[in-house]
């Protein structure tokens, strides 16, 4: 154990260091600090010690040069254990730094400004603090370096209970937490920097490219028993994805059900209405936007009952009784909703190995997508380009009614979260048939009404969208034998006067987007 008697305090992220300050002097420590975080912990009455009057040496250079002076460092890097560093520490009034509570100056919040000029970002380049950081971690044996808010409240109950004392296992656990802080901010230096041109142009990607993310769980195995895995989250989620998820119930989820629940969140949330989504293996199996979640729910199960059994449902929409009621009705591996009344919890508990997810609708997006190939990865910006009725372009002799146009969304949307090829089958704002991941784009329309004829489902006057260009008239031609009355897709194909006169000749209204959602 350590006891704590000498702490040094300079935040630039304040949140909570008045409480953590105040518990400390309670325990008697002697407190440390600089400039604006000094002068907080004052005026309310802390006792506290500039760094520059413990150190007789002045703060300079526009504040570049406050903490690194030997009294400091040297009181952090002293090894306690060794006569040669005690000595030497007394010799020179250097004595022992027990806490170090810093967080930076915020980086990549100066550079996420669009105003934030060069000369803004290297200002926001901390020195002293990651400096302090490194020192007190590296000896963290003798010191506890503090660099996450949420740490005050455990930190202080501890020493509450051990006479103002923190274990070696505590003091470990912050010394790996701050080397990753530190890693992750040279990261996010590194990213800056490395993006931009001789002229000073930011570019989206940058030269060398750092991430880093926070393991939530090891999982018992990956897509398959033979391979090892676990999740990491990102430091700082996108709202609205589901690393923010909060699991209500239901065994530990597996590789694939987060990757499939992932792919089942993304699409409800693409929908205003209330809307259901039913994903088997990645891909959407049945889709559905009605005024209300039960009845979202009838429709899309609807679509493909054999392909949702063990699947995962997505709700946008706050999940009742009458709702739970119905899904329970079948085997499912995984349900998410923004949140389920109290009458729907206690329902879905008596199914108790259901994964039960409440994720925040708010629709955020990472700001890169990652693919590993073998030696790299592949990096994207996110697909997440929405479009309305209004960018539809009409290019057929047959335009789509209103009530089509609205059918023609409802399919697009759908199409965007489905694997290429993707054909999808709509009516009614309800899917009807799917077809997907083929290597050939009329494979998927065949597949996506033989699972229409299978479920007994209609496709006299239901609509359909492709993903990308039909690169043939065929697909037009399979598509009018199923009687569908509009199609929706982006068009640019070396045959689009083809295709739209196929779909002239069978009396279809085509409408063309000029965008395009590969999904592989």
């Amino acid at each position: 154990m350590v006891n704590i008697k000498r702490a040094l305090i300079s935040v630039s992220d304040k949140t909570g260091v008045l409480d953590f300050a105040r518990a400390l002097s309670e325990f008697g420590v002697d407190i440390l600090s600089t400039g604006g975080t000094a002068k907080l912990l004052a005026e309310a009455g802390i006792k506290v010690t500039e760094v520059a009057d413990y150190t007789g040496f002045p703060e300079m250079l526009d504040g570049r040069v406050k903490t690194l002076h030997p009294k400091i460092h040297g009181g952090i890097l002293g090894r306690r254990d060794l006569a040669s560093h005690v000595s030497k520490m007394a010799e020179h009034g250097i004595g022992g730094i027990d806490l170090v509570c810093v967080n930076l100056y915020p980086f990549e919040a100066t550079i996420a400004n669009p105003d934030c000029t060069f000369d803004d970002a290297i200002e926001n380049i901390d020195i002293g603090g990651p400096a302090m950081v490194r020192s007190a971690a590296k000896n963290h044996a003798f010191v506890a370096i503090v660099t996450d808010a949420t740490d005050y409240a455990p930190l202080i109950s501890e020493m509450k209970a051990n006479d103002g004392a923190l274990g070696i296992n505590t003091r470990r656990k912050l010394a790996k937490k701050a080397f990753s802080h530190t890693a992750a901010y040279d990261g996010a230096i590194s990213n800056y920097l490395t993006s931009l041109t001789e002229s000073g142009e930011q570019q989206t990607y940058p030269q060398r490219l750092n991430v880093s993310f926070e393991k939530v769980q090891d999982m018992r195995y990956g897509e398959n028993p033979h391979q090892s895995a676990a999740f990491y989250r990102d430091l700082d989620p996108a709202a609205g994805s589901l690393a923010n998820y909060r699991q209500l119930q239901g065994k530990e989820l597996s590789y694939n059900n987060i990757a499939d629940s992932d792919a089942a969140w993304e699409a409800v949330k693409a929908f205003d209405e209330p809307a259901c989504v039913i994903v088997k293996h990645a891909n959407p199996c049945g889709v559905a936007i009605a005024a209300d979640t039960l009845t979202a729910y009838k429709l899309a199960f609807a679509t493909d009952t054999t392909s949702a059994f063990g699947g995962i449902i997505a709700f946008n929409r706050v999940v009742d009784a009458a709702t739970v009621e119905a899904v329970t009705g079948q085997f499912l591996e995984v349900l998410i909703a923004p949140a389920f009344t109290d009458e729907a919890k206690v329902i879905i508990a008596a199914k108790k190995n259901v994964r039960v997810l409440e994720v925040p609708l708010e629709n955020g997006a990472n700001r890169f997508d990652l693919k590993r190939v073998g030696g790299g990865i592949l990096v994207q910006t996110p697909d997440v380009h929405r479009i309305s009725v209004e960018d539809f372009k009409v290019v057929t002799k047959k335009a789509p009614t209103a009530e089509q146009l609205k059918d023609l969304l409802f399919a697009w949307r759908v199409a965007q979260f489905v694997k290429s090829n993707a054909i999808v089958f709509c009516g009614g704002g309800q899917t009807l048939g799917v077809g997907a991941g083929q290597m050939s784009r009329v494979d998927s329309t065949k597949i996506a009404a033989i699972k229409a004829k299978g479920a007994g489902l209609d496709l006299k006057g239901s609509v359909c969208a492709s993903d990308a260009f039909f690169p043939f008239r065929d697909g037009v031609d399979v598509i009018a034998e199923n009687g569908v009355s509009a199609i929706v897709q982006p068009g640019g194909s070396m045959r689009d006067e083809e295709v739209i006169a196929a779909a002239d000749e069978h009396g279809i209204a085509m409408v063309v987007t000029g965008v395009r959602h590969f999904r592989h």
